[in-house]
């Protein structure tokens, strides 16, 4: 990566995935649990975590489209992704003066946090085309999501070493340690946006005429690209599919941690759990890129479901550290892997003219389709005192998955694509 614009769009991958491992993964949920929930009933704080996630990404599902049409009208790119950062970073300080039973403060700063990091993305996307060639566009966007995995990983495993062996670091306790965590997230974020800031120039172009709002320009994107979909009935029932299982997915990265302490795991074994996953993770996601090249991308799909099927299993009868340890490990092989080869799939299937705008809906998709398990979690979790019953609920998610994604056909859908590609078809909304 020899064009510094390319390494510094890659470098802020580094910075806020910070966010997405200590805030949103690991070290948050269980101070959440330990220090800001505490008093509270103990299925009540894994409750509580997960309306709080429901609702993070319920607010972030509502303003992606309005988000993507500022991105494609707006020449301020660069000022909404600061914007949007600063918010992120300002939130992840915060968080450290969090005291005990300010449960309802954590839940407010996880909120602003993950529209943080959420919205900025949006205009992190949209600047990839403007810092790469066609030719070069792949390669930069495979290193940014790489290089975001070490990077976070990196913070977290120094963050790991502050919350176990605080006294090293020169702090009173495990809870000091975690406070300065918080702090160093935002500090990470800051130092690896430098580069964006100093190396990016947006570009100049002429600005696009709007007459109408950007909320109205949004939405009505997004229906009319629905419209659009539905005339793809593959892509339509994949992204059913998708929408099932992946809820199933987020649910398990976001609800694991508080989920092991509610059940009484230690907090320091949680830690060093998620660290094995973030590191598993790495390989494990080239293995499933190879594996679709032997067996189809589609089988090696369904692959990665069985095997979050066993994981929900293990999760419900889990009871010591090592159980989780295994459930990491599990994790980290398929979570990579069902991702990237969802995208993929999907991409096979979208008419060859049209990838912004379908992609657009899929992201915008995934987002919503994220609200419902940590809401199914907590409130089963709720309702029944038992947050093992929560974890349980998951099955059916990645069952109603499984057997739904069993019906696309992967080649029909292509062939659907190119039925519909028209080089004359209609990229523009009239506003």
């Amino acid at each position: 990566m020899k064009n510094k614009r390319e390494m510094s769009w890659i470098l802020y991958d580094v910075g806020n995935s910070a966010f997405a491992t200590t805030i949103m993964a690991a070290v948050l949920p269980v101070f959440y649990y330990d220090v800001a929930a505490k008093g509270l009933d103990e299925s009540l704080a894994a409750s509580y975590w997960g309306y709080s996630q429901s609702i993070a990404v319920l607010i972030v599902a509502i303003l992606a489209p309005v988000l993507g049409a500022v991105s494609d009208f707006s020449a301020a790119k660069k000022k909404f992704l600061m914007f949007f950062a600063f918010m992120g970073m300002i939130a992840s300080v915060l968080l450290a003066f969090v005291g005990e039973g300010a449960y309802l403060l954590a839940s407010a700063l996880l909120i602003v946090g993950t529209i943080g990091f959420s919205g900025g993305n949006v205009f992190y996307d949209a600047f990839l085309p403007e810092v790469s060639n066609e030719d070069n566009m792949d390669k930069v966007s495979s290193w940014g999501f790489a290089f975001g995995y070490i990077g976070g990983g990196v913070l977290f495993a120094i963050k790991l070493l502050m919350i176990l062996n605080y006294e090293a670091f020169g702090l009173p306790s495990t809870i000091a340690g975690t406070r300065l965590a918080f702090i160093s997230v935002g500090i990470w974020w800051l130092i690896f946006s430098i580069p964006l800031l100093k190396n990016i120039k947006e570009e100049r172009k002429q600005q696009t005429k709007k007459e109408s709002s950007y909320i109205h320009i949004g939405f009505k994107r997004v229906g009319f690209t629905f419209k659009e979909i539905k005339k793809h009935k593959q892509v339509l029932l994949f992204l059913t599919a998708f929408w099932l299982y992946n809820d199933g997915i987020s649910t398990i990265i976001k609800m694991a941690t508080i989920y092991g302490r509610d059940i009484g795991i230690d907090s320091n074994s949680l830690i060093i759990a998620l660290l094995i996953t973030q590191f598993v993770g790495i390989p494990c996601t080239f293995f499933f890129g190879f594996l679709a090249g032997k067996i189809t991308a589609k089988k090696a799909l369904s692959f990665s479901l069985y095997i979050y099927l066993g994981i929900v299993a293990l999760g419900y009868f889990m009871t010591s550290a090592l159980h989780f340890y295994l459930l990491a490990i599990c994790v980290g092989l398929v979570q990579g892997g069902a991702q990237s080869l969802s995208r993929s799939i999907f991409g096979k299937m979208v008419p060859g003219d049209r990838h912004a705008e379908f992609f657009g809906f899929y992201g915008i998709s995934a987002k919503f389709s994220a609200i419902f398990g940590p809401f199914a979690f907590a409130l089963v979790g709720q309702l029944t005192g038992s947050s093992r019953l929560g974890i349980l609920s998951l099955i059916v998610f990645f069952i109603a998955g499984i057997i739904i994604l069993r019906f696309v056909d992967v080649e029909k859908g292509k062939e659907e694509a190119s039925a519909q590609t028209n080089p004359e078809v209609q990229t523009t909304i009239k506003t």
